[in-house]
């Protein structure tokens, strides 16, 4: 009976495998919706719209972006939070996502627990930029005029949580300074509004704002990485005038919780493949993107680890959505 007992288990484990084989080599077998929780024309749409073409290519599916902005991504997220867990819904997400999980506590979601990582996508810096008409020409000025005229100065972002809004709470914490925030519904509103002079400052990614800076719409000051951008090697970092101030803006794809772990298994692997391609990393870096690659494991705890650094920096700047 024990031998007929341990047999039967085998057998049904046997089984299930087989399954699980069967449906990653099927998957997918229809088109799958990548929900963009941002507005058209930023850093997550455009990648999102990169990596449904070469997922497409690479899977002989259509891969179709959907956007559903508003609310610092809350309503796409929740839409994507309540789809199907068959791998046909996937989420293309930002830090903004770490951040909402401790800025916003009101949400209808919770990060880890209605999703699962699939893959990092890539990451990049951001730019701290004015319009022309603001006096200033470096950080350090900058810093001086805000404080002179505390509250006065406003800074554009995408909306709450977003990578742009934290990385001026940080500059404000860190700097000493007050800057009225001012969201958007997307970064392409604050963009045009930064271009337009209805707002002075701006934190925004690299891959979007450099050809604006580099066209005279509006002065670039600084740099957010540690090191200087290598498209921007005469463009200094903030952190040479803020010591050990960094921001940057990183992307990835989550699926619902309880999406089979052979599909997530195998996109993580297509989306690797995609990232390490060497023409990939090459057309990236000129945009100031760079390739993140982590096995499902390692994005989990690259997750629950970021979720923790923002935070202790929500709780240290005081920062709360307006």
């Amino acid at each position: 009976m024990f031998t007929l007992h341990n047999n039967l288990k085998l057998l049904a484990l046997s089984l299930a495998m087989a399954s699980g084989l069967a449906h990653a080599q099927s998957y997918p077998n229809r088109p799958v919706k990548i929900v963009v929780p941002f507005a058209s024309g930023g850093p997550a749409d455009n990648y999102a719209r990169f990596m449904a073409q070469r997922l497409g290519e690479e899977l002989k599916q259509s891969f179709v972006i959907d956007n559903k902005p508003g609310a610092g991504s809350i309503i796409g997220t929740d839409l994507a939070a309540k789809a199907p867990a068959d791998g046909y819904t996937l989420l293309m997400m930002s830090n903004t996502h770490t951040v909402n999980e401790s800025l916003i506590q009101s949400k209808p979601f919770a990060l880890m627990k209605d999703f699962v990582g699939v893959a990092p996508v890539n990451y990049s810096n951001l730019l701290l930029v004015v319009h022309p008409s603001v006096p200033v020409k470096t950080v350090g000025e900058l810093v001086a005029l805000a404080k002179s005229k505390p509250g006065k100065l406003n800074y554009a972002s995408s909306g709450n949580g977003t990578p742009y809004h934290m990385a001026g709470e940080l500059f404000k914490y860190m700097a000493g300074v007050d800057m009225t925030h001012v969201p958007y519904k997307g970064s392409s509103g604050a963009r045009t509004d930064i271009v337009g002079g209805q707002v002075d400052v701006m934190f925004d990614a690299e891959t979007t704002m450099a050809e604006f800076a580099r066209g005279g719409k509006v002065r670039a000051l600084g740099g957010t990485g540690l090191a200087r951008s290598a498209n921007l090697l005469e463009l200094p970092t903030v952190a040479e005038t803020v010591p050990k101030y960094e921001a940057t803006i990183w992307l990835g794809l989550m699926a619902p919780k309880g999406t089979p772990a052979d599909v997530v298994n195998k996109l993580n692997a297509e989306v690797r493949k995609i990232v390490n391609n060497p023409d990939v990393k090459a057309a990236w870096a000129k945009q100031g993107a760079v390739p993140m690659s982590m096995n499902v494991a390692e994005f989990d705890q690259y997750l629950n680890a970021d979720i923790a650094k923002w935070a202790n920096i929500v709780k240290a700047s005081g920062a709360k959505p307006d």
